[in-house]
């Protein structure tokens, strides 16, 4: 096996897989050699499946809706059947949404919680068993700097990548004497559809155009920047690396210095 291709003969999982920092996380795992699984809802899974096995990989690419017990599973049992285990979890699907807690629907409270937090608890609950019993398992969860500060708007969100950072705790403390670790990645703004469709959501609201806000945004930042979605992807790949399994039960944040 060469330094390069250190995850030969691994097989990585990814929710949110078809874009975005699933996308970006899914061809890292695919450059270091393990063959990966990407299911996704909202984006089409055909390209990023192409994209995988140009890496010289196998890959398997699957509609997933991470609020079913039944998808997850269904997409759980295709990966095993297909590839034979799970040992690199990435959960990466989610959701944003603008709402204060006056006036907040129960369905939207409910949505936000069961995708961004109930789906990882879907996945990693399939998943940590399998890598307990052979004694390797990476676990990578997307939370948010939203899981340290509080917005009067995003109430659900922050709860919800708060909950994830826990949920990432308890899991690396379960999975420590196994082989086993689990890491939360915290990003700011990643420059993705979902964060510019989110930030156009933002603009409005204030009476900016999109370019406008972006640009503030970009010059609020102390590296004035915003966060590449491959930067996600090559902090996922590192995480799997033998040499980083002392990296456990860690909120590791990629926000190029801003809180937000």
């Amino acid at each position: 096996m060469s330094k390069e291709k250190f995850l030969t003969g691994r097989v990585a999982m990814v929710t949110g897989g078809a874009s975005g920092m699933g996308r970006a996380m899914a061809l890292a795992f695919a450059e270091g050699g393990a063959d990966v699984a990407i299911g996704s809802r909202t984006a089409s899974t055909s390209r990023c499946k192409a994209e995988i096995e140009a890496r010289g990989v196998r890959a398997l690419a699957i509609d997933l809706d991470v609020t079913s017990t039944d998808s997850v599973q269904a997409f759980y049992d295709a990966v095993v059947e297909n590839f034979g285990k799970v040992d690199i979890l990435a959960n990466s699907a989610g959701i944003g949404l603008e709402q204060t807690i006056c006036g907040h629907p129960d369905e939207l409270w409910h949505q936000v919680i069961d995708i961004n937090l109930n789906g990882a608890y879907r996945t990693i609950k399939l998943c940590l068993p399998g890598m307990i019993s052979r004694r390797w398992g990476r676990i990578i969860n997307i939370a948010s700097t939203a899981a340290s500060v509080g917005s009067a708007t995003n109430p659900a969100y922050c709860t919800s990548k708060a909950a994830v950072v826990a949920l990432t705790r308890c899991v690396a403390l379960e999975g420590a004497p196994h082989g086993v670790s689990c890491n939360a990645i915290s990003p700011g703004w990643v420059e993705t559809d979902l964060g510019k469709n989110w930030m156009a959501e933002l603009a409005e609201s204030s009476g900016q155009s999109l370019e406008d806000y972006i640009s503030a945004t970009i010059q609020s930042n102390p590296q004035k920047r915003m966060i590449q979605p491959q930067e996600i992807g090559a902090l996922a790949l590192f995480l799997c690396r033998d040499e980083a399994f002392g990296i456990t039960m860690q909120n590791l944040t990629v926000s190029a210095g801003s809180l937000w």
